[in-house]
């Protein structure tokens, strides 16, 4: 499937898939950044991607990240629905500086990948029961 693509800085690398197993592209770090210790930051992935329709693109760190960095998501995961595809949606990366000392990212830095993911939309249908409770949180060890 081909998907549209615009690069906002072009001296930089289209996102690619580093082996042929890889679910995720890498998203590139648009600019040189300094973030503070805890200090919560968008790093600009340098990409306006139109996500096709019955898709969302889901954009989560490297693994590598929070080990090399110190970086983690504050929410865990970016949702990018298929209607942020703009002139000015340029896919960001949230992060959080986890130490206490200054992250220093670079322009170009593989920092975060993008996956595809297939959604479809619900109706609800409202009930006054469930059924049976099955446990909580933990329930099955």
């Amino acid at each position: 499937m081909k998907v549209k693509i615009k690069r906002i800085d072009k001296s930089l690398p289209l996102p690619t898939y580093q082996t042929s197993g890889s679910v995720g592209f890498d998203i590139y770090s648009r600019e040189d950044m300094e973030i503070k210790p805890r200090e919560i930051a968008l790093i600009p992935g340098n990409i306006i991607v139109e996500t096709p329709p019955g898709y969302m693109l889901l954009v989560a760190l490297r693994s590598s990240t929070p080990r090399k960095k110190g970086l983690i998501k504050p929410h865990g995961i970016g949702v990018i629905d298929n209607d942020y595809c703009g002139e000015g949606d340029e896919v960001k990366v949230q992060v959080l500086n986890n130490t206490d000392n200054i992250v220093e990212v670079e322009k170009g830095e593989r920092i975060a990948q993008g996956i595809f993911v297939k959604v479809d939309r619900f109706e609800w249908d409202e009930t006054d029961r469930m059924g049976k409770t099955r446990g909580g949180f933990g329930s099955t060890g």
